[in-house]
């Protein structure tokens, strides 16, 4: 599936960090507070532009920081919704997860890299630090550069529930934050390796082609492969609450699970759920 609408996602995640359409008259309207996974805060972005224009008025602000940071917020009541991009765990069952969206994670490596494919196990070697030079696996004599996600961040949590590893087994080279950091280290050496979120990946090489997104059990990375379910690595996209929220947060939270976001939810290369 191509991404027909892919200059969306590069203009919301250049400036996503902060949204809002705040200025100093609308500080008297209604604001919510919207915060956590850098993998779906592009795509609220875009949601709460658009409510906010149907409801003149209510401000929405979306600040990132990591799925944990939705959990955390929306626990406290600091964030009237929480952004996470993983399930809920057994000890979060305080709070109540709403599909947004579907995503995938897949393994990035630099365009210049030959390599068709990793399996399960190559890919635990290398994070482990068993392997660290492209050679030993076909390629050419150059060091592998480890890209690692920070703790906090629920890209890490798929990555090791996946490939059965513990955070204190690997031994990253660099260790990023949000997807386009990933994205962009790996784009800017030859010998890097990371995992991203499976649509920012493709939107990236369809447009820059500076990086190549690796199979997965001699499945495609494609949105396709997503969407009927036989990538590997999937994920579902949440926002999360304590409680049923109640007002403009409510109503905020009902449109960004209804049809009418569905061609946002495509524009940032992801993959639409029925409710």
């Amino acid at each position: 599936m191509k991404c027909l609408f892919a200059p969306l996602l590069l203009v919301a995640l250049a400036g996503f960090v902060a949204l809002t359409s705040c200025d100093s008259e609308a500080s008297a309207g209604q604001r919510i507070t919207v915060t956590g996974s850098s993998t779906v805060a592009p795509l609220f972005a875009e949601i709460a532009k658009r409510f906010e224009r149907q409801h003149p008025g209510v401000r929405v602000e979306v600040q990132t920081g990591g799925s944990s940071r939705g959990i955390a917020d929306a626990r406290r009541g600091i964030a009237d919704l929480g952004m996470v991009s993983r399930a809920l765990k057994a000890d979060e069952d305080d709070l109540t997860a709403w599909p947004i969206a579907r995503d995938g994670l897949c393994m990035i490596v630099h365009r210049d890299n030959p390599i068709a494919s990793l399996d399960a196990d190559q890919v635990r070697a290398i994070y482990r630090g068993e392997i660290d030079d492209w050679s030993e696996l076909g390629g050419p004599a150059r060091p592998i550069l480890v890209v690692h996600k920070a703790e906090g961040r629920a890209t890490l949590d798929l990555f090791l529930r996946f490939f059965d590893l513990k955070n204190t087994e690997v031994h990253p080279d660099t260790i990023v934050g949000d997807n386009e950091q990933g994205i962009k280290t790996v784009a800017g050496n030859a010998g890097a390796i990371g995992y991203v979120s499976i649509g920012a990946a493709i939107v990236h090489a369809e447009h820059y082609g500076s990086i190549r997104l690796l199979p997965d059990g001699g499945v495609a990375a494609s949105l396709d492969a997503v969407a009927d379910r036989r990538w590997p690595m999937l994920r579902e996209l949440n926002v999360v609450t304590l409680g049923r929220p109640s007002g403009r947060a409510l109503e905020l939270l009902e449109y960004a699970r209804s049809p009418a976001v569905h061609d946002l939810i495509r524009a940032l290369s992801f993959v639409p759920v029925d409710r």
